[in-house]
């Protein structure tokens, strides 16, 4: 009888959960159906607009109209007259910083006579691999020029030549440069393979420790080699990428944009190939494998970085623009329409580096940055329980407002929000808490004692029962449905300690984007892109997809609750201010990356709940934290953040350059 029972409650159990799994599925299934047919009356009407001959007519206008508006907004951001004279003398000022990356950074006599007798420990003999195909003949010599007036010596030029017979000069250009200097290599193909099968021929031919890949229209900065080779030896680099430009007109001073990358960064590289030029590694990387594979021709590079920078022991990013790639009709550096089938290269090549890592059901889609800055979703594994920790002290509208978005808009349902009170006063609040008791899925935890939001979230985080933490401000409002979905798809992974989401204030300006040690007036830490507008692309795009960064901010962070126990949580010596940045520090100490996604977005009415801390006691206080940061974090602080490049200032967070 009892056995009976037992069964009967396990199939109602089990009947149960299955209503409840089906109602959920059928739920999200009306959710998705209803906001398709949503997008396709949008797309409907739009493209009846856009084929309507009045909307094609006025194109002229409406381009017209949109310039006086651009020029209306960036007068109201300048703020006045002198702020349009400001912004004049920014642009004047960025000419002159691009002349400054440009021929004005060459070496004097003095200094290539240095760098030329300059003796190594190891002076390794670099391959430079060129493949060739119907080159014009000034790009050609450009290019050969830049490589023999390197003030490092011990190269070896290899160029495979793929030309057709129209194109001949290629072949006679080259054999007149090899004849006057035995380190050029030139070997005219028979057929013409492509840029993989070419590079390949290139590779073949190559003798020297190092492989060094450079494309047939671009120019080396005269000490790219010096430089590498000094990295090399101070830092055993086996993988070696610099800073770049595109150019246009044949002219490197005349820049259309400079790229100064992070360090190396794993997601970023997932997400985007920010490495591309000037790639140097060690030919031991390869053994056993293909330089490029011919099935990702338009994206090989991207593929063949993904593939030897997990081999890689030792990847060193040399922070100088030492690399100038050429803009004209054709190349990619122009439009990535010149080679469309470079989209779905780099989708592929992205998508078997990830098969590789053990990730499966993802999905790699291009984002309003450019066709090939991707979006990663990765599969959720399991469905783990989110504990919501959300300090609070009396500002019951803000506290409503927080928690109904999380309610009444999240579509990952196993979660619970712990408010953690702190010396409430209100009847307002209290009320409110009253309320909330009939919700089983929120509990009101009090803990007394003097303000310190370290202590208070880590006196909630003893109480919670799920498995991942979230910190969240009390000051917060869910924008993004899935937006626990995209900060615990990054979570899960066992290299990734916190990830914070992307957080806009009431006007829809940037409050969080990824912080940034070392840079703002008191050189502790600050937020990149704050103040930029939520459509705003981002530095290089860099607003458009997930990134490693140093730190994140504690008002949005999710974290593994074992991770956030392993580093003994937030530091309570920091009461109020950068005790997410310490923390954040300290996951990175014990080997874990940190994320920051711009897909889980939220506004933060920043400051709400504690005021500002730049007058009276709290200047004071956030005086005296920045201090036991700076002496906590000393040698961080002086390497530098590795995923903000030093040419950029630390004075602004708009990566304005330091010149």
């Amino acid at each position: 009888m009892e056995e009976k029972t037992q069964t009967a409650a396990a199939e109602k159990d089990y009947r149960d959960a299955y209503e409840k799994e089906h109602y959920k599925a059928v739920y999200l299934a009306g959710r998705v159906a209803e906001l398709e047919d949503q997008v396709d009356d949008l797309t409907f009407k739009l493209n009846r607009i856009k084929n309507n001959p009045l909307w094609k007519a006025s194109a002229p206008a409406r381009k017209c109209m949109h310039f006086v508006i651009r020029q209306k907004d960036r007068l109201k951001n300048c703020g006045s007259i002198g702020g349009v004279v400001q912004k004049l003398k920014y642009k004047a000022w960025e000419r002159k910083a691009m002349t400054y990356y440009g021929t004005a950074s060459f070496p004097t006599s003095e200094e290539r006579k240095a760098q030329e007798e300059t003796i190594f420990e190891r002076m390794v003999k670099i391959s430079i691999l060129v493949p060739l195909w119907n080159t014009p003949q000034n790009f050609l010599k450009e290019m050969l020029d830049s490589v023999e007036w390197q003030t490092y010596g011990n190269w070896e030029l290899c160029l495979a030549d793929g030309s057709d017979a129209a194109h001949a000069h290629v072949g006679q250009i080259c054999q007149e440069y090899a004849a006057k200097d035995p380190r050029i290599v030139y070997r005219h193909l028979e057929k013409n393979e492509g840029i993989s099968g070419n590079t390949n021929e290139c590779c073949r031919m190559a003798t020297g420790e190092y492989i060094g890949l450079f494309d047939h229209d671009d120019i080396l900065h005269p000490c790219a080699l010096y430089e590498y080779v000094k990295a090399i030896n101070e830092k055993g680099a086996d993988y070696l990428y610099c800073d770049e430009a595109t150019f246009k007109n044949g002219d490197i001073n005349r820049m259309i944009t400079m790229h100064f990358k992070p360090d190396y960064a794993v997601d970023n590289l997932r997400a985007n190939n920010y490495i591309c030029h000037f790639s140097v590694f060690s030919r031991k990387l390869l053994d056993g494998t293909e330089l490029f594979r011919t099935k990702f021709d338009g994206s090989q590079d991207h593929d063949m970085i993904l593939r030897l920078t997990d081999r890689a022991e030792h990847i060193v990013h040399v922070p100088r623009l030492l690399y100038y790639w050429r803009s004209h009709a054709g190349s990619t550096a122009a439009d990535i329409n010149a080679k469309p089938y470079a989209i779905e290269s780099a989708r592929g090549a992205v998508a078997d580096h990830l098969h590789k890592h053990g990730f499966d059901h993802f999905t790699i889609t291009s984002t309003r940055a450019f066709e090939t800055i991707f979006r990663i979703t990765y599969e959720i594994l399991g469905e783990p329980k989110i504990s919501i920790v959300i300090p609070n002290r009396d500002h019951a509208e803000d506290l409503r407002r927080c928690i109904t978005s999380i309610v009444e808009k999240s579509t990952w349902e196993n979660y619970e929000i712990l408010v953690a009170e702190n010396n409430s006063v209100t009847k307002e609040i209290f009320s409110y808490y009253e309320e909330l008791k009939n919700n089983p899925r929120i509990r009101v935890l009090t803990c007394e004692g003097e303000f310190n939001y370290s202590r208070i979230n880590n006196f909630a985080v003893k109480e919670a029962e799920g498995e991942y933490i979230l910190l969240l401000n009390n000051d917060t409002q869910v924008i993004t449905v899935n937006w626990m979905e995209e900060l615990l798809m990054y979570a899960q992974r066992p290299d990734v300690g916190a990830v914070g989401g992307k957080l806009y204030y009431a006007d829809k300006t940037i409050q969080h984007a990824g912080v940034v040690i070392g840079l703002g007036a008191h050189r502790t830490a600050g937020h990149v892109h704050y103040g930029q507008k939520r459509e705003n692309l981002g530095y290089m795009g860099r607003l458009c997809y997930a990134q490693d960064m140093t730190a994140v901010t504690g008002a949005c962070l999710l974290v593994k609750k074992a991770a956030y126990e392993q580093v003994g949580g937030l530091d309570e010596s920091f009461a109020v201010s950068l005790n997410d940045v310490d923390f954040c520090l300290k996951l990175r100490k014990a080997g874990y990356l940190n994320v920051f996604t711009p897909f889980a977005e939220l506004y933060h009415f920043e400051s709400a709940s504690r005021g500002l801390d730049d007058q009276g006691e709290k200047a004071q206080r956030y005086n005296e934290e920045s201090a036991r940061f700076r002496e906590k974090w000393k040698a961080e602080l002086e390497a530098g953040d590795p995923y903000f490049n030093p040419n950029f200032s630390l004075d602004k967070p708009d990566f304005s350059l330091r010149v």
